[in-house]
C-alpha cells in the first residue's frame, strides 16, 4: 500500500508511530518551477511505488508541498508555447496553476531570487507540522532548493552566513530558527540525504556563497539528463562541486541518464540508483547510531 501527503491530507506527526508499527522513512518531495505539489505527486506516482516496494521494512510517507508564490504568465518564459517537463502549459494565462519557491531576476548573471524568504518559510511550515524528514528529494529549482535546504540545518551554517554578511551575504532564513530557551536553534535537525534531479546551483552572486561555502556535508545523489535543454550541465555542476566528496566529510555521487528535463520515475536503472543511495545512507546512519550508544554504555570497571 502506499503512503502520501499531499498539502491536503495530513502527515503523521512528530515522533508518532506510524500505522504499521515499522520505523518512518519520511521524504520531503520538492517540485520544480512552475509545478505544485499534486502535480508533481502525479508525475512520480511510479516513482513513490518503487521506494514503497523497496523499503519492506519502513513505512515510506512522501510529502508533496506547493511552493508559496504563484506566478504569473510574466514569470514564466515562453508562457503558452513552451513544453518541457518544467513548464506549464495551461490554457489560462490570467492565473496558471504555476508555483514557485522564488523567481529569478535579472537578465544574466549574478542573478537575484525574489521571494525566497517565502519559500523558506513554506519548507519551514511543513518541517515542523510533517517531520522530521529524512531525507529531501527535488526537481529543476527543487533540486537546487533541496540543495540549499541541505546546507541549512547543517551544524554550522548559521555561522557561517553571518560570516559572509560582510561580504554581501543574504540573512539566514528567519523561519528556520526557533527559540529553545537554550538558544536558537534551526526547526529541525540536519538530514540524513538530499537528492537532485536536474537541479542547479545558485547564482554566483555573492548573496548565496554562504549555502556552498563551507561546502555541503550532506549526502547527495544528483540526477543529470544528457539532453537537457533547460538547466545547463555547467549549473547543475556547480551544485555538485558545492558538496564535498568522501573523506568523512559527506558523500556525493552523480548519475547522468540519456534524457531531457524530466525525473525518470520509473526506468529500473535510475530508481535503483535512487533506492542503492538511501539504503546506503541508513544503513551508515544505523552503524553510527550503534557505535554511539555502545561508547555510551557503562563499562564495569
Amino acid at each position: 500500500m502506499s503512503n502520501f501527503s499531499t498539502p491536503t491530507s495530513s502527515a503523521l506527526p512528530s515522533g508518532a508511530a506510524t500505522p504499521t508499527g515499522k520505523p518512518a522513512l519520511r521524504i520531503l518531495m520538492l517540485h520544480g518551477f512552475t509545478q505544485s505539489g499534486p502535480l508533481f505527486h502525479a508525475k512520480t506516482r511510479a516513482l513513490e511505488k518503487n521506494l514503497v516496494k523497496a523499503f519492506p521494512t519502513h513505512y515510506v510517507t512522501l510529502s508533496y508541498p506547493t511552493a508559496p508564490i504563484r506566478l504569473s504568465p510574466a514569470d514564466i518564459p515562453n508562457f503558452g508555447t513552451a513544453s518541457n517537463g518544467d513548464a506549464e502549459s495551461g490554457a489560462d494565462r490570467e492565473e496558471p496553476d504555476a508555483w514557485g519557491w522564488w523567481v529569478r531576476k535579472g537578465e544574466k548573471e549574478p542573478f537575484t531570487y525574489e521571494g525566497m524568504e517565502a519559500g523558506f518559510a513554506r519548507i519551514a511550515e511543513v518541517l515542523g507540522s510533517e517531520g522530521p524528514f529524512d531525507g529531501v528529494v527535488g526537481f529543476s529549482q527543487g533540486g537546487a532548493c533541496a540543495g540549499m535546504l541541505a546546507s541549512l540545518l547543517e551544524p554550522g551554517r548559521r555561522e557561517a552566513f553571518e560570516a559572509a554578511r560582510s561580504r554581501g551575504g543574504m540573512e539566514f532564513p528567519a523561519s528556520l530558527v526557533r527559540d529553545t530557551g537554550d538558544g536558537d536553534q534551526t526547526v529541525h535537525p540536519p538530514l540524513k540525504f538530499a537528492v537532485s534531479y536536474s537541479g542547479f546551483g545558485a547564482s554566483n552572486n555573492p548573496l548565496y556563497q554562504a549555502f556552498y561555502e563551507p561546502k555541503i556535508r550532506t549526502a547527495m545523489l544528483h540526477f543529470l539528463g544528457t539532453l537537457d535543454t533547460v538547466v545547463e550541465e555547467s549549473r547543475s555542476l556547480r551544485l555538485v562541486d558545492a558538496c564535498a566528496d568522501g573523506g568523512g566529510e559527506g558523500r556525493r555521487r552523480v548519475v547522468y541518464h540519456p534524457g531531457g528535463h524530466f525525473l525518470p520515475s520509473s526506468a529500473k536503472p535510475y530508481v535503483g540508483a535512487l533506492v542503492g543511495f538511501i539504503r546506503e545512507v541508513l544503513e551508515s546512519q544505523s552503524a553510527e547510531d550503534k557505535k554511539e550508544k555502545a561508547e555510551d554504555m557503562d563499562v564495569p570497571f
